[in-house]
């Protein structure tokens, strides 16, 4: 998701809590790793890796010039031979202390192992964030947490009723490369936003000269 499209996202959710609180969650994750040269560890749980968060903190931190917000993946399952940087196991998170930020990244349940290895690495001095679909034992021992709506049930096609966990990601990693919010926009319907999103979205590329 580029930068024109997250634009006509917030101009969509404008009205709704989730552009502030995207925006509130990614200044907490980059007033956690600015102060301390970085040192961003990002987590999911067993059967959901964060790649596309990782990947776009990557571009952030590029684009920003704010080396701090590109993260570590730690791995629950490391494949023989991965490259260095897809190599991070959890036992990283034991290593994980002051000066850190652990950021849980799950639209699951985490699992009691890695609620135990959270604590550990609270109990060390690391600043724990969760982003998750709302998991009360996550959220307690996190400094700041932000809950995206949880996925329809399985069987079911209906969508969440705002947004989903991929979508808050999106937003919060392009808020966190921010270097300056921008001046506030006078509230319009939902339905003439969201035209304006799907006549956005569906556009033809503009003509290269």
């Amino acid at each position: 998701m580029d930068a024109v499209r997250v634009a006509l996202l917030r101009e969509v959710l404008a009205g709704t809590e989730w552009v502030q609180a995207t925006r509130r969650f990614a200044g907490t994750l980059r007033g956690a790793v600015t102060p301390h040269g970085g040192g961003l560890l990002l987590v999911g749980s067993a059967a959901y890796e964060p790649w596309h968060l990782a990947a776009h903190l990557d571009d952030e931190a590029a684009w920003s010039g704010l080396p701090e917000l590109s993260p570590t993946l730690v791995r629950h399952r490391v494949p023989g031979g991965a490259p260095a940087h897809l190599a991070v196991g959890l036992g990283r998170l034991a290593a994980a202390g002051r000066g850190e930020t652990l950021l849980v990244v799950t639209p699951e349940q985490p699992g009691a192992g890695l609620l135990e290895r959270v604590h550990d690495a609270r109990r060390n001095g690391a600043t724990v964030l969760a982003l998750d679909c709302g998991n009360r034992d996550l959220h307690a021992l996190a400094h700041d947490a932000l809950a995206a709506p949880p996925p329809p049930p399985d069987g079911t096609d209906d969508p969440p009723a705002d947004l989903d966990l991929d979508t808050v990601q999106h937003l919060v990693s392009a808020a966190a490369g921010e270097n300056s919010l921008p001046a506030p926009r006078r509230h319009r319907r939902f339905r003439d936003r969201l035209a304006r999103l799907a006549d956005g979205l569906t556009a033809p590329p503009p003509p290269r000269w």
